[in-house]
Order: C-alpha cells, then structure tokens, then sequence
C-alpha cells in the first residue's frame, strides 16, 4: 500500500503544476522597416547575401585574414573565458535539474561468528551470520507545485543566454581582428604614402638648395619646400609608429604572434567582404545573439516568478530510512504481497513575510528583464542604421574623393610645370602639393571606412553562420 502512494506521488510529481506566467514575446520596440531617406538610398543593396545564408568563412574573402581570424577563435582568452562561463552555466543546469530526482543511498554489511560449544545449547549451530542493509533518501521534495520545475527552467535560460553571450563574443572577436587588420593595411598603405612623398619632396628640397646655392632660388622657396620635407617626416614616423601599434593589436587578439607573411601590405592588396544584403524587415534582428540571450534572460525571470509564487504553498519533503539487521532480508520485504516496507516522513514547512518580498523581487527581475530586452533590440537596430548610413552615402564620398584626388594630381603637375617656367612662385607648387598629399589620405581613409563598415554591418545583424 505504501508503494502504491509513493508511486502516486512521483506521478503527481511528474505532472506536477507550474506557477509560472505564460511567456508572450513583447513587441518590438522600433520600427519595422529599415530606415528612408537620402542616406540610406543605396543602402538596401538585393544584390547581396542574407545574413543567415552568409558563412564567415564566405563573407570574408581574404584567406590570409581568414586564417588570422582562425587563430584568435582558437586562442583569444575573452573567448575562451566566455566558453567556460557557458560550461559553468551549463554544469549549473544540471546541478537544478537533478534536485528533481531524489538521492536514494544504500548500504549493506555481513559478518560471521563462531561460539564455543560449552556456551550454546545442544543442537544450535556454533556460527552465526548477521546481515545488516540500510537504504534511505534524504530529503527528496516531492515538486507537487512546479518549485523545483521552475528553478531548473530558469537554469536552463540562464544556461542558454550564456551559450548566446558565447556567441556574441565570437563575433565581436571575429569583426575587431577583421577592422584592426583593415587599420594596419590602411596605416601601410600611408606609410608608403608618407615615405614616397618624403621622398619626392627630399628631391625637391636638394634641387631648390642648389638653385639657392647659386643664387637662382630665394631662401624663401627654401624654407616652403624644407616644410614639406618635414611634414612628410613626421607622417613616416607616425605611420610607422601606427601599423606597429595596430599589429600589436592584432597579436592580442589573436592571442599569439601573427607572422608576417600573413600581415596586410596595403589596402590594395586585401580582398574586400561580400556585400551582405540586410532585408527588408528590422525583424532579423531577433536573431542577433545578444538580443536571444536577452530575451532567454526574460524567460528566465518568469520561470523564477513561477518559483516564487510556489513558495506560497507547501514544501513536501521525503525522508525516508529503512534498514534490519538479521541473518536474511525478510525485514524489508513481504512474499505475500511483493512489496518493500518504507516509513516516510512528511516536513512541510510555513513561509513567512519573506515570501512575499522574494515574489515582489522575482516580479521587478522581469520586468528589469524585460527593459534590457527592449533596450537590446533598439540598440541593434541603432547600429544597423548608422552602418546602412555609411553604406548609403561611402560609394558616392570615395567616388567624389577620386574625382577630387584626380583633379589635384592634375593642378600640381601644372604648377610644377608653371614653376619651372618661372611663370608661378614656388608657393603655389607647395599649395597644391599639399592639396594631393591630404587628397590621398583622404582616398586612403574612406576606403578604410567603407571595408571596415562591410565587417561593422555583419557583426550588428549578427554574424551569419559559423
């Protein structure tokens, strides 16, 4: 008969009630379209993959950054420390989980002992067995109300929200290697830039002194083109300085040395990103991993409402001990009736005014939950605009840039030749040398921008596949 209710119970338990709110996902709380304007005219590009079609090791295309990227996932510590907070998470689950089942523990010991003949009766034997078991579970709470349930449904969240937040480190890790590697191809490619103008007006500057040596130029033209010498100096120095800082960087997040046959010459010389094409509806960004471990987090907080509210009803915990000691086992069990004889005792304990603070608590958890959920997306959808911004207006920039670089090349080349001819100073030969110097950097740091928003726009729409 006590089977029969310990069987009962453990079905009751196994079907017991949840006092959790039935979660409903909240409404997105931004537009649900991308946004319109002049900025964002060739922003919505069709031509381009779909985020969660586009594989890393498709979207970019250079295999020397491909391969630099590959040892930061395999070395980072940030992305190691995120997996091990996932392992953590995911031992924790297991830990709640398993408070569903009850610790049953058993034990068992035998002995012999021989008597003398002079202290027995006649007949008996002169040795004598003794069997002693033991079996007992220790504080099994029988989950009538969904307490223990809940505990390990917000275990499980809280398990999955870190296995996102893994993932969203992952390609925060894999978007910095890819915008530090662009840098230090961009610093280069100044560098080269800076040491070819430093060598042109070195040039310059030599033929200018031997013309003021004997008397054909002013000091004054000397002095213009020994400015432009040292500024382009100073440039060398600076980019020199920049590309060693920036392949620093990239050491540590590649979380070892990067050798040098795998380092960008110029920006060149890297293949650019896939174009990505960001749909129509700001809805993809639900699958963004920050946004799913947030909103993992809030359903976390419901499931520790329902844990909340069950503290309101009783705990039923069983504490069960049987044993015998004997020369056999018939103690424990009954042939009649193919039973075990188990004692159980019942504790159920009464809450107090702490239980109501706990469920205001779990209460405010959610609805913080919540605030962080909705923050999350409008912060996505923030960074998904100002990269369309970039990618609306960057080819229209670079291509006014060029024209503008083109045309300063071409007023240079006149005043060098105005100059020579004696027909301009040297002022105005230093005036537009200056104006292609600054027009190349320029050109130089707007393709930087446009390679490096390709990266920004795939990270903020959530990495595509792995």
């Amino acid at each position: 008969m006590r089977s029969r209710i310990l069987i009962l119970g453990a079905l009751v338990f196994i079907g017991g009630c949840s006092f959790a709110p039935h979660y409903t996902r909240p409404e997105m709380p931004v537009p649900g379209n991308w946004p319109e304007g002049a900025a964002y005219r060739d922003a919505l590009n069709t031509s381009g993959m779909k985020i969660p079609e586009l594989r890393r090791d498709v979207f970019f295309a250079d295999p020397k950054l491909r391969k630099v990227i590959d040892t930061a996932l395999a070395n980072n510590r940030d992305l190691r420390l995120a997996a091990l907070n996932m392992e953590r998470a995911q031992a924790l689950y297991g830990v709640q989980r398993a408070e569903l089942f009850p610790a049953v523990n058993a034990t068992g010991s035998g002995g012999k002992q021989r008597f003398s003949s002079d202290l027995i009766a006649p007949g008996d034997p002169r040795t004598a067995e003794q069997y002693s078991v033991n079996l007992g579970v220790a504080s099994w709470e029988m989950d009538f109300f969904g307490r223990i349930r809940s505990l390990k449904d917000q275990a499980l969240e809280e398990y999955l929200a870190t296995d996102e937040a893994r993932r969203s480190v992952q390609i925060g890790l894999v978007a910095e290697v890819a915008r530090v590697y662009l840098t230090l191809a961009a610093d280069r490619e100044n560098l080269k830039l800076a040491q070819s103008t430093l060598t042109t007006q070195q040039s310059a500057y030599d033929l200018i002194h031997r013309q003021y040596t004997v008397g054909v130029a002013s000091e004054l033209d000397l002095r213009q083109a020994q400015t432009q010498v040292d500024t382009a100096a100073v440039d060398a120095a600076r980019y020199t300085q920049q590309a060693a800082q920036d392949h620093n960087a990239l050491n540590l997040l590649a979380g070892a040395p990067v050798p040098e046959y795998l380092l960008p010459v110029d920006l060149a010389n890297v293949s650019p990103p896939k174009e990505i094409f960001p749909g129509l509806k700001s809805e993809v960004l639900l699958n963004r991993p920050d946004i799913v471990a947030a909103e993992h987090q809030l359903k976390g907080a419901y499931a520790f409402i329902g844990a909340a509210r069950s503290a309101f009803f009783p705990r039923i915990s069983l504490t069960t001990s049987i044993g015998t000691a004997s020369n056999d086992l018939s103690g424990l069990f009954d042939a009649g009736t193919g039973t075990w004889s188990f004692a159980p005792q019942i504790a159920v304990p009464v809450f107090d005014a702490r239980t109501w603070a706990a469920y205001r608590v779990s209460k405010a958890q959610r609805e913080i939950a919540q605030a962080q959920y909705e923050k999350a997306i409008q912060t996505a959808f923030g960074e998904v605009a100002d990269s369309l911004a970039v990618r609306g207006t960057i080819d229209r920039q670079l291509a006014s840039q060029q024209s503008l670089t083109n045309a300063v090349a071409d007023a240079c080349r006149l005043s060098n030749q105005r100059y020579e001819k004696g027909i301009d100073s040297y002022l105005s030969v230093l005036d537009a040398q200056r104006t292609l110097y600054a027009a190349q950097q320029g050109l130089i740091s707007l393709r930087l921008v446009k390679l490096a928003n390709q990266v920004r726009l795939y990270a903020v729409l959530g990495g595509g596949g792995e």
